[in-house]
């Protein structure tokens, strides 16, 4: 069986590439899916439905269109990997584990011990708490190569 993984949350850093590394060493059989990571295109998704003088409707109609991607790709996951980084508020990402949380996806949260306080919900309803892209890597060849 190949695992379809979603990876969501923080886009400044490389932990994404980390673990798709990771996985490809240990020879995984793994897809990975995620939201767009350029913030740019992210942000502008919703332009091509007209132009907006407000930009509260201007990220609402960008918020749906980007929806449609994360809904369907969560719904279609098999486990989810979401990283809260330290420099910006990823809402986006406690979203994403909450729906993961609602529909009975597993996931494993990713971030670091100065922030377990604010994620103290988000962290309760996931299966796993990592600080490292190694240890997800460790727990992905866990789950997927052990008999």
């Amino acid at each position: 069986m190949d695992w379809n993984i979603y990876l969501s949350g923080e886009i400044h850093t490389e932990w994404r590439q980390h673990i798709k590394q990771g996985c490809e060493a240990h020879k995984l059989p793994v897809k990975f899916t995620s939201a767009v990571t350029d913030h740019g295109a992210s942000d502008a998704a919703g332009d091509v439905l007209g132009e907006e003088g407000n930009n509260f409707w201007r990220d609402h109609k960008s918020a749906k269109v980007n929806a449609i991607r994360t809904k369907t790709l969560i719904e279609n996951c098999d486990l989810a990997v979401v990283r809260f980084g330290d420099k910006y508020k990823q809402w986006n990402a406690a979203f994403d584990a909450g729906y993961c949380a609602a529909l009975g996806k597993p996931y494993i949260t990713l971030h670091n011990e100065a922030i377990i306080h604010p994620l103290k919900e988000v962290d309760a309803s996931a299966m796993a708490w990592a600080t490292t892209p190694e240890q997800v890597i460790e727990i992905l060849k866990y789950i997927i190569s052990k008999e």
